[in-house]
Protein backbone atom coordinates (compact mmCIF):
# COMPACT_ATOMS: atom_id res chain seq x y z
CA UNK A 1 0.00 0.00 0.00
CA UNK A 2 3.12 2.22 -0.19
CA UNK A 3 2.61 4.10 -3.33
CA UNK A 4 -0.23 3.34 -5.48
CA UNK A 5 -2.87 4.96 -2.98
CA UNK A 6 -1.81 8.39 -3.64
CA UNK A 7 -2.44 8.36 -7.06
CA UNK A 8 -5.72 7.06 -6.44
CA UNK A 9 -6.87 10.18 -5.02
CA UNK A 10 -5.85 12.02 -8.19
CA UNK A 11 -8.53 11.71 -10.98
CA UNK A 12 -12.73 12.45 -11.02
CA UNK A 13 -14.74 9.26 -10.19
CA UNK A 14 -18.09 8.37 -11.07
CA UNK A 15 -21.13 6.01 -9.80
CA UNK A 16 -24.18 7.85 -9.76
CA UNK A 17 -29.74 14.26 -0.72
CA UNK A 18 -31.43 17.08 1.25
CA UNK A 19 -32.31 17.49 4.43
CA UNK A 20 -34.36 14.62 6.69
CA UNK A 21 -34.23 15.69 10.48
CA UNK A 22 -34.93 12.94 13.07
CA UNK A 23 -34.14 12.16 16.81
CA UNK A 24 -34.69 9.76 19.44
CA UNK A 25 -33.05 8.43 22.55
CA UNK A 26 -32.19 4.35 21.83
CA UNK A 27 -33.56 2.07 23.89
CA UNK A 28 -31.56 -1.85 24.42
CA UNK A 29 -34.94 -3.37 23.32
CA UNK A 30 -34.70 -1.32 20.03
CA UNK A 31 -38.11 0.34 20.61
CA UNK A 32 -37.42 3.96 19.57
CA UNK A 33 -40.01 7.00 19.80
CA UNK A 34 -39.02 9.91 18.46
CA UNK A 35 -40.35 13.80 19.28
CA UNK A 36 -42.48 15.55 17.07
CA UNK A 37 -39.05 17.87 15.61
CA UNK A 38 -36.44 15.24 14.39
CA UNK A 39 -32.74 16.07 14.26
CA UNK A 40 -30.75 13.39 12.27
CA UNK A 41 -27.47 14.15 14.31
CA UNK A 42 -28.86 14.23 17.53
CA UNK A 43 -30.68 10.91 16.61
CA UNK A 44 -27.28 8.88 14.99
CA UNK A 45 -25.13 10.36 18.01
CA UNK A 46 -27.87 9.05 20.55
CA UNK A 47 -28.10 5.66 18.32
CA UNK A 48 -23.95 5.66 17.93
CA UNK A 49 -23.72 6.30 21.89
CA UNK A 50 -26.35 3.42 22.81
CA UNK A 51 -26.90 2.29 26.27
CA UNK A 52 -23.82 4.34 27.34
CA UNK A 53 -25.17 7.46 27.22
CA UNK A 54 -27.13 9.65 29.60
CA UNK A 55 -27.29 12.90 30.97
CA UNK A 56 -23.93 13.93 33.32
CA UNK A 57 -21.18 12.20 34.91
CA UNK A 58 -18.99 12.43 32.35
CA UNK A 59 -16.71 15.29 32.36
CA UNK A 60 -18.75 17.30 29.63
CA UNK A 61 -16.50 20.95 29.64
CA UNK A 62 -13.01 18.58 29.86
CA UNK A 63 -13.72 16.42 27.33
CA UNK A 64 -14.59 19.85 24.52
CA UNK A 65 -11.69 21.44 25.99
CA UNK A 66 -9.48 18.31 25.18
CA UNK A 67 -11.38 18.33 21.41
CA UNK A 68 -10.54 21.98 21.16
CA UNK A 69 -6.75 21.33 21.74
CA UNK A 70 -6.88 18.32 19.32
CA UNK A 71 -8.40 20.97 16.41
CA UNK A 72 -5.25 22.92 16.94
CA UNK A 73 -3.02 19.97 16.94
CA UNK A 74 -4.16 17.68 14.19
CA UNK A 75 -1.28 15.57 14.20
CA UNK A 76 -2.09 14.28 17.81
CA UNK A 77 -5.30 14.04 16.53
CA UNK A 78 -4.51 11.86 13.77
CA UNK A 79 -2.58 9.60 16.14
CA UNK A 80 -5.42 8.56 17.61
CA UNK A 81 -6.70 6.57 14.67
CA UNK A 82 -5.06 3.57 13.55
CA UNK A 83 -2.12 3.25 11.04
CA UNK A 84 -2.83 6.80 9.89
CA UNK A 85 0.54 8.73 11.05
CA UNK A 86 2.66 5.41 8.83
CA UNK A 87 0.53 5.11 5.77
CA UNK A 88 -2.11 7.51 4.54
CA UNK A 89 0.28 10.91 4.59
CA UNK A 90 2.93 8.76 2.51
CA UNK A 91 1.02 7.54 0.30
CA UNK A 92 -1.10 10.62 -0.79
CA UNK A 93 2.31 13.01 -1.06
CA UNK A 94 2.08 11.62 -4.84
CA UNK A 95 -1.65 12.36 -5.40
CA UNK A 96 -1.36 14.23 -8.35
CA UNK A 97 -1.71 12.66 -11.69
CA UNK A 98 -5.47 12.67 -13.21
CA UNK A 99 -5.02 11.12 -15.91
CA UNK A 100 -3.07 7.87 -14.69
CA UNK A 101 -3.73 5.13 -17.31
CA UNK A 102 -5.46 2.06 -16.33
CA UNK A 103 -2.84 -0.31 -16.66
CA UNK A 104 -0.72 1.69 -14.61
CA UNK A 105 -2.85 1.97 -11.33
CA UNK A 106 -3.15 -1.89 -11.82
CA UNK A 107 0.71 -2.15 -11.59
CA UNK A 108 0.52 0.15 -8.49
CA UNK A 109 -1.82 -2.10 -6.90
CA UNK A 110 -0.19 -5.49 -8.00
CA UNK A 111 2.86 -4.37 -5.97
CA UNK A 112 1.52 -4.76 -2.79
CA UNK A 113 -0.10 -8.60 -2.04
CA UNK A 114 -2.48 -7.78 1.45
CA UNK A 115 -3.89 -4.92 -1.17
CA UNK A 116 -4.66 -7.30 -4.10
CA UNK A 117 -6.09 -9.71 -1.69
CA UNK A 118 -8.55 -7.14 -0.31
CA UNK A 119 -9.56 -5.54 -3.81
CA UNK A 120 -10.08 -9.56 -5.22
CA UNK A 121 -11.97 -9.99 -2.34
CA UNK A 122 -14.03 -7.24 -2.26
CA UNK A 123 -14.84 -7.44 -5.97
CA UNK A 124 -16.18 -11.03 -6.11
CA UNK A 125 -18.48 -10.08 -2.83
CA UNK A 126 -22.60 -9.87 -3.66
CA UNK A 127 -22.07 -6.31 -3.51
CA UNK A 128 -20.72 -6.02 -7.43
CA UNK A 129 -22.02 -9.82 -8.24
CA UNK A 130 -19.72 -10.47 -10.87
CA UNK A 131 -20.62 -13.17 -13.18
CA UNK A 132 -17.62 -15.18 -12.95
CA UNK A 133 -14.71 -15.05 -10.12
CA UNK A 134 -12.47 -12.49 -10.39
CA UNK A 135 -8.86 -13.36 -9.73
CA UNK A 136 -6.60 -10.60 -10.54
CA UNK A 137 -6.24 -7.10 -10.43
CA UNK A 138 -6.75 -6.43 -14.27
CA UNK A 139 -10.17 -8.56 -13.70
CA UNK A 140 -11.02 -6.02 -11.41
CA UNK A 141 -10.23 -3.24 -13.37
CA UNK A 142 -12.39 -4.62 -16.58
CA UNK A 143 -15.13 -5.25 -14.18
CA UNK A 144 -15.22 -1.40 -12.06
CA UNK A 145 -13.58 0.79 -14.66
CA UNK A 146 -10.72 2.81 -13.62
CA UNK A 147 -12.88 5.25 -11.33
CA UNK A 148 -14.99 2.23 -9.78
CA UNK A 149 -11.47 0.97 -9.27
CA UNK A 150 -10.27 4.20 -7.46
CA UNK A 151 -13.17 4.37 -5.07
CA UNK A 152 -12.88 0.50 -4.25
CA UNK A 153 -8.59 0.97 -3.18
CA UNK A 154 -10.12 4.59 -1.29
CA UNK A 155 -12.60 2.47 0.73
CA UNK A 156 -10.18 -0.72 1.09
CA UNK A 157 -7.60 1.69 2.56
CA UNK A 158 -9.97 3.49 4.69
CA UNK A 159 -11.94 0.70 6.55
CA UNK A 160 -8.72 0.25 8.96
CA UNK A 161 -8.90 3.68 9.87
CA UNK A 162 -12.34 4.08 11.02
CA UNK A 163 -14.14 -0.03 11.46
CA UNK A 164 -11.10 -0.72 13.52
CA UNK A 165 -10.86 0.91 16.85
CA UNK A 166 -9.53 -0.09 20.37
CA UNK A 167 -11.25 1.55 23.91
CA UNK A 168 -15.02 0.59 25.14
CA UNK A 169 -16.89 3.80 23.26
CA UNK A 170 -14.64 3.83 19.90
CA UNK A 171 -14.90 -0.12 19.62
CA UNK A 172 -18.77 -0.21 20.34
CA UNK A 173 -19.25 3.16 17.82
CA UNK A 174 -17.00 1.66 14.91
CA UNK A 175 -18.82 -0.58 13.19
CA UNK A 176 -21.40 1.72 12.66
CA UNK A 177 -19.60 4.75 11.81
CA UNK A 178 -17.89 2.31 9.10
CA UNK A 179 -21.18 1.18 8.30
CA UNK A 180 -22.59 5.00 7.70
CA UNK A 181 -19.57 6.49 6.20
CA UNK A 182 -19.99 4.04 3.48
CA UNK A 183 -23.39 4.85 2.56
CA UNK A 184 -22.51 9.03 2.89
CA UNK A 185 -19.38 8.35 0.85
CA UNK A 186 -21.89 6.48 -2.42
CA UNK A 187 -24.84 8.84 -1.86
CA UNK A 188 -22.54 11.88 -1.78
CA UNK A 189 -20.86 10.79 -5.21
CA UNK A 190 -24.12 9.91 -6.62
CA UNK A 191 -25.62 13.52 -5.61
CA UNK A 192 -22.77 15.44 -7.06
CA UNK A 193 -22.68 15.39 -10.79
CA UNK A 194 -26.64 17.10 -10.43
CA UNK A 195 -25.22 19.81 -7.69
CA UNK A 196 -21.35 20.27 -10.26
CA UNK A 197 -18.94 18.63 -7.65
CA UNK A 198 -16.96 16.23 -8.12
CA UNK A 199 -17.99 12.54 -7.86
CA UNK A 200 -15.05 10.92 -6.89
CA UNK A 201 -13.86 14.19 -4.10
CA UNK A 202 -17.57 13.66 -2.79
CA UNK A 203 -16.77 10.17 -2.28
CA UNK A 204 -13.45 10.89 -0.42
CA UNK A 205 -15.37 13.46 1.92
CA UNK A 206 -17.98 10.87 2.92
CA UNK A 207 -15.58 8.25 3.93
CA UNK A 208 -13.21 10.89 5.51
CA UNK A 209 -16.23 12.72 7.60
CA UNK A 210 -16.21 10.50 10.50
CA UNK A 211 -12.68 10.09 11.40
CA UNK A 212 -12.78 13.35 14.06
CA UNK A 213 -15.87 11.46 15.31
CA UNK A 214 -13.59 8.37 15.95
CA UNK A 215 -11.05 10.33 17.58
CA UNK A 216 -14.00 12.11 19.28
CA UNK A 217 -14.99 8.77 21.04
CA UNK A 218 -11.15 7.31 21.52
CA UNK A 219 -10.47 10.84 23.61
CA UNK A 220 -13.63 10.27 25.70
CA UNK A 221 -12.78 6.59 26.33
CA UNK A 222 -9.08 8.32 27.47
CA UNK A 223 -10.69 11.21 29.63
CA UNK A 224 -13.85 9.96 30.95
CA UNK A 225 -12.88 6.29 31.61
CA UNK A 226 -15.89 3.97 32.38
CA UNK A 227 -17.97 7.14 32.70
CA UNK A 228 -20.56 7.39 30.32
CA UNK A 229 -21.15 9.20 27.51
CA UNK A 230 -23.42 12.43 28.09
CA UNK A 231 -26.43 13.00 26.14
CA UNK A 232 -27.31 16.54 26.49
CA UNK A 233 -28.57 18.16 23.29
CA UNK A 234 -26.19 20.76 24.40
CA UNK A 235 -22.67 18.43 24.42
CA UNK A 236 -24.13 16.52 21.53
CA UNK A 237 -23.44 19.49 19.20
CA UNK A 238 -20.40 20.48 20.16
CA UNK A 239 -19.35 16.97 20.09
CA UNK A 240 -20.13 17.08 16.33
CA UNK A 241 -19.17 20.40 15.50
CA UNK A 242 -15.94 19.29 17.05
CA UNK A 243 -15.72 16.04 15.31
CA UNK A 244 -15.92 17.68 11.68
CA UNK A 245 -13.61 20.51 12.68
CA UNK A 246 -11.22 17.31 13.57
CA UNK A 247 -11.93 15.66 10.47
CA UNK A 248 -11.18 18.48 8.33
CA UNK A 249 -8.05 19.51 10.12
CA UNK A 250 -6.77 15.69 9.37
CA UNK A 251 -7.70 15.57 5.81
CA UNK A 252 -5.62 18.44 5.65
CA UNK A 253 -3.20 16.98 7.38
CA UNK A 254 -3.41 13.49 5.33
CA UNK A 255 -2.91 15.96 1.83
CA UNK A 256 -6.27 14.97 0.64
CA UNK A 257 -7.86 17.52 -1.94
CA UNK A 258 -8.60 20.92 0.12
CA UNK A 259 -12.05 20.97 -1.62
CA UNK A 260 -12.71 17.73 0.90
CA UNK A 261 -11.58 19.62 3.84
CA UNK A 262 -13.33 22.50 3.15
CA UNK A 263 -16.76 20.06 2.10
CA UNK A 264 -16.38 18.58 5.79
CA UNK A 265 -15.95 21.98 7.51
CA UNK A 266 -18.97 23.72 5.95
CA UNK A 267 -21.54 20.68 4.94
CA UNK A 268 -24.82 21.90 5.98
CA UNK A 269 -24.25 26.31 5.82
CA UNK A 270 -26.09 28.35 3.77
CA UNK A 271 -24.29 29.39 0.51
CA UNK A 272 -22.37 26.21 1.05
CA UNK A 273 -19.73 24.97 -2.28
CA UNK A 274 -21.12 22.32 -4.64
CA UNK A 275 -19.11 19.60 -3.24
CA UNK A 276 -19.89 20.44 0.38
CA UNK A 277 -24.09 20.30 -0.34
CA UNK A 278 -23.26 16.98 -1.81
CA UNK A 279 -21.81 16.01 1.31
CA UNK A 280 -24.26 17.30 3.28
CA UNK A 281 -27.18 15.25 0.96
CA UNK A 282 -25.41 12.28 1.71
CA UNK A 283 -24.63 12.41 4.99
CA UNK A 284 -28.14 13.15 5.59
CA UNK A 285 -29.69 9.94 3.36
CA UNK A 286 -26.74 7.71 4.93
CA UNK A 287 -28.28 8.41 8.43
CA UNK A 288 -31.89 8.31 7.41
CA UNK A 289 -31.01 4.61 5.85
CA UNK A 290 -29.39 3.95 9.50
CA UNK A 291 -31.87 5.02 11.77
CA UNK A 292 -34.53 3.09 9.67
CA UNK A 293 -32.48 0.18 9.99
CA UNK A 294 -32.48 0.56 13.61
CA UNK A 295 -36.06 0.91 13.87
CA UNK A 296 -36.76 4.66 14.26
CA UNK A 297 -39.90 5.47 13.92
CA UNK A 298 -40.91 7.87 11.28
CA UNK A 299 -38.49 7.11 9.54
CA UNK A 300 -40.41 5.48 6.48
CA UNK A 301 -42.48 8.80 6.22
CA UNK A 302 -39.36 10.72 5.67
CA UNK A 303 -38.06 8.80 3.43
CA UNK A 304 -41.50 8.69 1.59
CA UNK A 305 -41.26 12.21 1.58
CA UNK A 306 -37.79 12.99 0.19
CA UNK A 307 -37.63 15.29 -3.33
CA UNK A 308 -37.33 13.20 -6.52
CA UNK A 309 -33.40 13.07 -6.33
CA UNK A 310 -32.58 12.38 -3.30
CA UNK A 311 -35.29 9.46 -3.25
CA UNK A 312 -33.67 8.12 -6.75
CA UNK A 313 -30.43 8.15 -4.28
CA UNK A 314 -31.95 6.38 -1.08
CA UNK A 315 -33.67 3.44 -3.31
CA UNK A 316 -30.10 3.29 -4.68
CA UNK A 317 -28.39 2.73 -1.26
CA UNK A 318 -30.97 0.24 -0.44
CA UNK A 319 -31.10 -1.93 -3.58
CA UNK A 320 -26.86 -1.80 -3.13
CA UNK A 321 -27.87 -3.08 0.51
CA UNK A 322 -29.24 -6.37 -0.94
Amino acid sequence: MKNWLARLFGGPSRPDTQESPAQFAPAPSGVVNPPPDLDLDLAFYRWLAGGSAHLGDAPEQLILNELGRLARQPEAAAELVPRVPAVIPQLLRSLRDETLPGAELARQVAQDVTLVAEVIREVNSPYYRPASRIVNIEGALMLLGQNGLRMLLARVAFRPVIGAQAGRLARQAAPQLWSQSEKCALAAAMAAPALGADPFEAYLAGLMQNVGLIVAFRLIDQVAGTAPLPQSDAFAHALLDSARTLSARIALLWELPPAVGQAILHAGQDEATPLAQALHQGDRLAKLQVLDDAGLDGSKELAASLPAEQARIYAKLRADEQ
